[in-house]
């Protein structure tokens, strides 16, 4: 029912009855019952909501002056998404219940993170909602522009290794199997590598379609087992084991944890709540520790000498640690630390790409180089043996 409009019945594609009511309040509408109807959908992905787009719009309207439910009225209106615009529903009719702006969120949790919800209610503490959404953008741009310098960083080498596997692949699959009919009558004279390389290029020939299928097989099977959490956990626990390496993921990892306390508890959120809140970002192996250092800071322990003596800070991270201890802004220090640290990482990363483009090269040269050579080998031989 729409004030005005009287009693009307509304049809809406949702997923639920829940999120059928969220859309028709985000339309204006008083739902005075949901009815399910038949159909049958292929299941989809759930989509994703464009959290850090909504709080930087959200926190434009606040700051204009509109109050908050009709900011989120306005946002709902003008999106065009359907499965955004249900959530931005959902949080209207909490909001239209009595409830707070945090709990609203708290009960959309697999659209709004514990993080965003605890700086919400902590700035509900101190009424200034826009600073806490202040806070949380500038938080999530900055850890999303580190990441972007590694997937950046990334890109060039793995377009090396996917460009020299496709050459590869092609003189093994066409050229290689050319040659073996040319060299079939050679027999012994042929050297044992050129040999070996021949029988190769006569397999694909006999049995190339079974070779493609397995190889495709192959392929997809390798990328679902690379995109398991686990297999992830294994590979970096892998890479932790060169010592460069190691310490730099480790880097990473305390970025994001020192940037996420220190959000949290500019806040105005507990040290210890917001370390449980923020323990999911790091691997197991630093979680335990992390969990030690909550042990000791509940002991009365100061926070540095607890991060010290679990292996969670560097010497600069302690440094500011104990300067956040003297003067009261911990949460400041803790940013100062990752901003200091995402600067080092980014320096690192340069250098890095930088040798190892030529490196890669050089490699994947000797590897095609090679498979040359060894199918002209044997010409190198024949033409030995007419002198």
């Amino acid at each position: 029912m729409k004030a005005g409009v009287g009693v009307v019945s509304l049809a809406l594609e949702a997923r639920d009855a829940r999120e059928a009511q969220a859309l028709a309040v985000g339309q204006g509408y008083a739902v005075l019952g949901v009815q399910g109807g038949g159909g049958l959908k292929l299941p989809s992905r759930r989509a994703v909501f464009p959290l850090l787009l909504f709080t930087q719009e959200l926190l434009a309207l606040l700051r204009s002056g509109i109050s908050l439910v009709e900011a989120l009225e306005t946002l709902a209106e003008k999106e065009a998404k359907a499965e955004t615009r249900a959530a931005l529903g959902r949080l209207l009719a909490a909001l239209y219940e009595g409830k707070p702006f945090s709990a609203a969120l708290a009960l959309d949790a697999q659209t709004f993170p514990d993080l965003y919800v605890a700086s919400v209610r902590a700035s509900e503490r101190t009424g200034d909602l826009p600073e806490a959404l202040s806070r949380f953008v500038a938080y999530q741009t900055q850890l999303d522009l580190v990441r972007k310098k590694v997937v950046s960083a990334a890109i060039y080498p793995v377009i090396i290794l996917i460009v020299a596997a496709l050459v590869v692949l092609f003189l093994l699959a066409y050229v290689v199997p050319r040659f073996s009919a040319v060299y079939e009558d050679m027999g012994d004279r042929i050297p044992f590598a050129s040999r070996v390389l021949l029988q190769w290029g006569k397999l694909v020939e006999a049995h190339g379609v079974m070779l493609g299928i397995g190889f495709i097989v192959g392929v997809v099977a390798l990328g679902m087992w690379l995109m398991r959490p686990a297999t992830r956990t294994l590979l970096v626990g892998w890479l932790r084991r060169f010592p460069s390496l190691g310490e730099r993921l480790r880097v990473y990892q305390l970025i994001r944890f020192y940037r996420t306390l220190g959000m949290l508890l500019s806040g105005g959120i507990p040290i210890l709540q917001a370390m449980g809140m923020v323990s999911g970002l790091l691997d197991p192996q630093l979680r335990a520790r992390m969990a030690g250092a909550q042990g000791m800071i509940r002991e009365g322990k100061p926070i540095s000498q607890a991060m010290e003596g679990h292996g969670l800070t560097t010497p600069v991270a302690l440094r500011l640690l104990r300067v956040g201890e003297r003067t009261g802004q911990m949460g400041e220090m803790m940013e100062r630390i990752a901003v200091f640290h995402e600067d080092e990482v980014a320096r690192w990363i340069d250098v890095t790409v930088k040798a190892l483009g030529p490196a890669l090269m050089a490699v994947i040269g000797v590897v095609i180089g090679g498979v040359v050579v060894l199918m002209y080998l044997p010409i190198f031989e024949l033409a030995g043996s007419l002198q």
